[in-house]
């Protein structure tokens, strides 16, 4: 498909800096057969019914964003060799790969020093502003160096606006997050609080939890003209076999898959492509879904998501499951009315249209 078809203008007051407070205070867009409707976060328990199935991603990002020098004294510009690191993908223990900024001054077997005690080796060579590099702690010992010395790396369009700060150690935390791994929040996530969550539970709705370790990719705008020219990232992940059998007893009782966010639909989704068997199996390892109108949802039902970048992957997902123009209509609404958009913006409500390519096997 032409990738134009999914591009739109935003006006960059559009873009939300920080989120709303409380969390479950944003605004919320329903969108179903029907067309479009104004509601809140805080409806969320009265949109859903008795019996349908949350499904939340427990990822937690980790503070991967580093501020490291050359070990080289000081260039001619002054910078003593300033690199900014943004790690993404462990490639061994101790080892990570990493976005450096600027890469050009790199080569192999230089030492970036962070803090005292915590530097790293660069491995080479290193292509498209990309590095391994090598801590030569453990696993343990990294993560706690991190947890001191890094910061959350907030997507781009939120970094050229404003410092990272403290705040954004909790604002960018889901309230389910609990296994690391993730360079980015699920963001539909953000929206939950503890209070929620109960009002919810009250409602008779039930709840289940994937891993879905979200990588940098997941910020980019697809750069191809054409869809089917487009690389996807790939991203770790896994579904339990506990959670399939909660999702198939869901479904036998006429209740409805509800998807927080894209990242739990993607992941849900790549489990029910890779069964051999017809049906939806327990599923871990990388997933480089991509998903585009005229795709067939196998397992979801009902989505929840924030209002995504045009052009990207994700528009193009929500698109496939409600429509392009039910998605275009809406994402125009949302401008009109000063909707927040991208991760600590507002949120969307999907229903899946009704209209699909020829089914395949049930669950």
């Amino acid at each position: 498909m032409d990738v134009d078809l999914f591009d739109f203008p935003l006006p960059n007051e559009a873009i939300a800096l920080r989120p709303a407070r409380p969390r479950d205070s944003a605004k919320l867009l329903h969108i179903d057969a029907l067309g479009h409707h104004d509601r809140s976060i805080r409806d969320l328990p009265a949109l859903l019914r008795s019996g349908d199935l949350l499904i939340f991603n427990n990822t937690r990002v980790l503070p991967l964003q580093l501020e490291a020098r050359r070990n080289v004294g000081r260039n001619v510009d002054g910078s003593e060799g300033r690199i900014e690191l943004t790690l993404f993908e462990a490639v061994g223990p101790g080892r990570w790969r990493a976005f450096a900024k600027p890469a050009r001054r790199l080569k192999a077997d230089d030492q970036l020093v962070i803090a005292d005690n915590f530097s790293a080796r660069v491995e080479g060579p290193h292509t498209d502003g990309q590095v391994v590099l090598d801590f030569d702690l453990s696993d343990n010992a990294l993560l706690a160096a991190l947890e001191r010395h890094g910061s959350l790396p907030l997507p781009p369009y939120i970094r050229k606006h404003r410092a990272v700060d403290a705040q954004d150690r909790v604002d960018y935390q889901t309230v389910l997050a609990r296994h690391d791994g993730a360079v980015a929040a699920p963001t539909a996530g953000l929206h939950f609080t503890d209070d929620l969550l109960q009002d919810l539970a009250d409602a008779g709705i039930d709840r289940g939890e994937v891993t879905l370790h979200v990588g940098p990719g997941t910020f980019l705008p697809v750069s191809a003209d054409d869809t089917d020219n487009h690389v996807m990232h790939s991203e770790w992940g896994t579904v339990d076999q506990d959670l399939i059998e909660k999702i198939q007893q869901t479904k036998a009782k006429g209740g409805r898959v509800v998807a927080v966010g894209t990242t739990s639909l993607r992941l849900l989704e790549s489990a029910a492509r890779a069964s051999t068997s017809g049906g939806l199996t327990a599923f871990t390892g990388d997933t480089d879904i991509f998903i585009t109108p005229g795709y067939r949802f196998q397992v979801v039902d009902v989505l929840l998501t924030n209002f995504h970048l045009p052009r990207s992957t994700l528009f193009m997902l929500v698109s496939a499951f409600a429509g392009l123009a039910a998605m275009q209509a809406a994402y125009a609404h949302a401008i009109r009315l000063g909707y927040r958009f991208y991760s600590y913006g507002d949120a969307c409500l999907l229903e899946l249209a009704q209209v699909q390519p020829k089914a395949g096997a049930a669950i």
